[in-house]
Parts: C-alpha cells; structure tokens; sequence
C-alpha cells in the first residue's frame, strides 16, 4: 500500500474503546491478515495557508473538500523520500493522488522555490498550490497504526491508528513525534477501507456491539483544539 500512488474508496472511521477493540479483533481474526507493512509510524506535515483556508473549508461539510500533506512512514530526513498526497472527498467517495520524492524537494516544491515534476499527479500539485498560494506547514501530526487487510478481498483494509498527536512546532519529518494527543485515553481510531459495502461479518459485529460509524477527521480535531487552547493558553505536550 506505502507504494501505490491512487486511490478510489470508501473511509469508515470508528472510535473505539479497549473492549471494543478486543471484540472486533477478535471478529476479525478469521477473515484479515497482517497487510504488507503491519505497523508503521506514520508522520504528516499538513499544508494550509496562514488562515487555514483548507481545513476550515473541510469542517464546514462541504459536497467537495481537499487537504494536502507530506508523509513519511517513520523519520525522514531532508533527503529521504517522502509521499506529497492531495486528497479529495466527494460525496464520501475518497480519491488520493500522490507523488514521492525527497523531503527536501517537497517542501521546495511546496514554497515555490521548486517546480512540480512533471507528471500528471505533479501538474494537480501544482495547480492545487497555485489555486491555494502561501501553503505551508501548518501541523505535524503523527500516530501509530496497525494495518490488515481480507483474505478474500485484499481491497478490503482495516486501520488501527493510536498515539495520534500533533503540534505547531518543528514542522519536519526528521523529528521526534511529541505533541499534543487528540484521542482521550484508551481511544483507538479505527477506519475502513472498502471499494464498496462492508462485508457482512464486519457489519454484523459493529451493529451487535454498538459500534457506530463517526465524522473524525485528524487533522480537523487539531485545528479545533488550536483555536481552544489558543483561547485559553494552555500546552499539553506528550
């Protein structure tokens, strides 16, 4: 999955306590494997302009929404690759296109200072920059995911994100993945990644255990906790 560039599906996103997590795991056990890379430390630096012009577009629930990043899985140094990613959202149709190159180059490309490679997926870069002007490195956020895939279906896919934190400074990959934590103790983030419905084991277990489908966005609760804890001034780094 780290090496494919497009994406087209569905992204079903779950909250889910300790209990839950051991009942869906154990529902599960029969039917997924361990995807090709199990565990990874995932690292974003989320790009926005100064007013946040794209996650404030997002949180308002729009028909179309789109975010950009730049990703690494584990620490990355300025010249390690990285993944430039423009993800896109409509009508809960999730489409990600994504490039990889240094993350020196990236960031260059990102600034201005740097052209686009010239790809199909690079011009939709630089046409989503151009349309933004000032993007920058807004928020790190990083976590810890455990990812499976179905036996029967290696479309289907099933995400475990913990640790999930973010912060305003040190906004490079080569760092660290202290920050502000946006899940309340023993939340995991669970997502679903399917072509199309769920398979019917999966949908019979949630339903039975009152697992219900939420709006979580990463990135999203980031900002909302930036605008409170600017209010109050207040810093809980982990």
């Amino acid at each position: 999955m780290k090496n494919q560039m497009t994406f087209q599906r569905y992204e079903l996103k779950y909250l889910l306590d300790f209990r839950q997590l051991r009942v869906v795991m154990e529902a599960m056990s029969p039917y997924v494997v361990p995807d090709e890379y199990s565990h990874s430390s995932i690292r974003n630096l989320y790009l926005d302009t100064p007013d946040f012009r794209l996650i404030r577009r997002s949180l308002e629930r729009p028909v179309y929404k789109e975010k950009l990043r730049v990703r690494s899985y584990g620490r990355a140094a300025d010249r390690d690759k990285v993944f430039v990613e423009l993800k896109k959202k409509y009508r809960s149709v999730v489409f990600k296109r994504r490039i990889t190159m240094s993350q020196d180059q990236a960031l260059g490309c990102v600034s201005g200072a740097k052209l686009w490679p010239d790809s199909q997926i690079g011009a939709e870069l630089a046409y989503a920059a151009d349309f933004y002007k000032n993007l920058r490195p807004a928020v790190f956020l990083s976590y810890e995911r455990d990812s499976f895939r179905g036996v029967k279906d290696p479309d289907f896919r099933v995400t475990f994100d913990t640790a999930i934190r973010y912060r305003r400074e040190e906004l490079t990959l080569d760092s660290d993945t202290w920050g502000i934590p946006i899940l309340s103790p023993g939340q995991v983030l669970m997502e679903l990644k399917v072509a199309g419905g769920l398979p019917l084991w999966m949908a019979r277990t949630l339903s039975e255990h009152g697992v219900f489908k939420t709006s979580f966005s990463k990135y999203g609760t980031a900002y909302q906790d930036i605008l409170l804890t600017g209010q109050r001034g207040e810093r809980k780094y982990a």
